[in-house]
């Protein structure tokens, strides 16, 4: 009886495995609607925690602001 070698099993598990992403379509429907108040609340809170520096903050507060309801 022969034995699979780890490296064999590997690679015959990402063949298996290469088919699984093809061409998946995803349709989303609907929309979700946020005020700029919150877009504003979420990116100060972004600021305050330093996932944004205040360069990014000020040009995507910017944009927020000009952008029409």
């Amino acid at each position: 009886m022969r034995t699979i070698t780890l490296p064999a099993l590997a690679v015959f598990a990402s063949l298996l495995l290469a088919g699984c992403g093809g061409d998946t379509y995803v349709k989303v429907q609907g929309t979700t609607t946020i005020s700029k108040g919150q877009e504003l609340a979420d990116l100060q809170r972004a600021l305050d925690e330093g996932a944004i520096d205040r360069r990014g903050y000020d040009l995507l507060r910017k944009r927020i602001l000009d952008r029409p309801n």
